[in-house]
C-alpha cells in the first residue's frame, strides 16, 4: 500500500518566534514528532540581497502604515514550493474567502500549504496577483499580522490528519457540539452570601448511553 504523504505546512513570518512556540507544543509538536505533519517556519528577512534591502516600504500615492515588499516574498516562496508536491499558496486577507470546517478539509488534500504572513498596512497588490493561488479571511475583523491565522489554520486542519488526535473521536468535530462534564460531581461556589450548587445532569451520571446520546441530541 502507498502510503500517504504528510502535510508539509511553510509558514513565512516576518516574526518568527510570535509562532514557533505554539506551533511545537502539546498535539502539534506530537504529530511532528509522529512524521503526520511537517511544519517550517521561514523568516522573510532571510530572503533579502544584503543587510540594506527592505522587507517594506511606504505605499505609493500615499497613505499610513509601512507595506511588505514583493521582492523578498517572490524569492521565499520560489525557493520553498516543492514542484514534486501539489501545494497551494496562500495570502492572509480581510477580503479573502472566509475560513471554515469546509475549507480546512478542502486544503487537507495538498501535500504543502505555504502560508503568507502579511503585516504591517499589507502586503504589495501583485503578491496577491501573481504569487498566491488564494486569498483567505478568518473573519470579519482585522489583525496586526498573519501570524494568528497561520496558526489557526495549522491547527484546524491538522484535526482533520488521521491519527492527529489519537483514537478517540473529538468531541468538538461535530456541528453544535454538546455540553460536555468533568470531575467532580458537584462543585458549591459562593455568591455574596449565598452559596450555590452546580451539578453535573444526572442523565450523564446514570450509565445508559441510549439516554445519555439522546440528551446530547436534544441539544
Amino acid at each position: 500500500m502507498k502510503k500517504k504523504n504528510n502535510i508539509l505546512f511553510d509558514v513565512i513570518t516576518v516574526f518568527p518566534k510570535s509562532i514557533e512556540t505554539y506551533l511545537n507544543e502539546s498535539l502539534l509538536l506530537r504529530a511532528q514528532n509522529n512524521k503526520l505533519i511537517n511544519i517550517k517556519i521561514h523568516n522573510l528577512r532571510d530572503f533579502l540581497k544584503s543587510p540594506k534591502e527592505r522587507i517594506d516600504d511606504k505605499p505609493f500615492g500615499g497613505g499610513p502604515g509601512m507595506v511588505l515588499a514583493f521582492e523578498p516574498i517572490y524569492k521565499a516562496v520560489k525557493k520553498i514550493k516543492n514542484k514534486n508536491k501539489k501545494n497551494r499558496v496562500i495570502l492572509f486577507s480581510t477580503r479573502g474567502k472566509v475560513y471554515n470546517k469546509k475549507e480546512a478539509l478542502r486544503l487537507t488534500k495538498y501535500e504543502q500549504v505555504i502560508l503568507i504572513c502579511g503585516k504591517y498596512e499589507g502586503v504589495d497588490e501583485r503578491v496577491a496577483q501573481y504569487i498566491a493561488d488564494e486569498e483567505i479571511s478568518i473573519g470579519d475583523f482585522v489583525l496586526m499580522g498573519g501570524e494568528i491565522p497561520a496558526m489557526l489554520l495549522i491547527d484546524t486542519m491538522a484535526r482533520f490528519v488521521p491519527g492527529v488526535l489519537g483514537d478517540y473521536k473529538s468531541l468538538e468535530e461535530n456541528k453544535g457540539s454538546y455540553p460536555v462534564y468533568t470531575r467532580p460531581e458537584v462543585i458549591e461556589i459562593k455568591e455574596g452570601n449565598k452559596k450555590k450548587k452546580l451539578i453535573v445532569p444526572k442523565v450523564l451520571l446514570s450509565g445508559n448511553h441510549k439516554e445519555i446520546e439522546e440528551s446530547r441530541e436534544e441539544r
